[in-house]
């Protein structure tokens, strides 16, 4: 079992930037691929960004290429998303998720967070 929370969500300006966090705990933790997923209510859960168990490997959504970075500390069984430049378009639910592979597919992730709220106003 792997339980995550994520934390770093709020409220910025247009052209600002956030940093999310998902703490991983469980004792496989840091050998699970991490990626994050958005979502509103209009739309379906959105492939935003992933990364290997290593870090080696990482992945983007197209609508966050060159804004935003994900990165992990497998000391701290932390995964962070960088969110620069940030567009009211981005306003969504962010979601961290464990998969044992690397994958862009939300369907293939074993183990979610609660989410955390992102709000990003013109």
């Amino acid at each position: 079992q792997v339980q995550l929370v994520e934390s770093g969500g709020g409220l910025v300006q247009a052209g600002g930037s956030l940093r999310l966090s998902c703490a991983a705990s469980g004792r496989t933790a840091s050998s699970y691929a991490m990626g994050w997923f958005r979502q509103t209510p209009r739309k379906e859960r959105e492939f935003v960004a992933t990364i290997s168990w290593s870090g080696g490997s990482t992945a983007y959504g197209d609508s966050v290429k060159g804004r935003f970075t994900i990165s992990r500390d497998n000391a701290m069984n932390t995964v962070y998303l960088q969110m620069n430049s940030l567009k009211p378009e981005d306003t969504a639910v962010y979601y961290c998720a464990a998969d044992r592979s690397f994958s862009v597919n939300p369907r293939t992730y074993d183990y979610w967070g609660q989410g955390t709220q992102v709000t990003v106003s013109s």
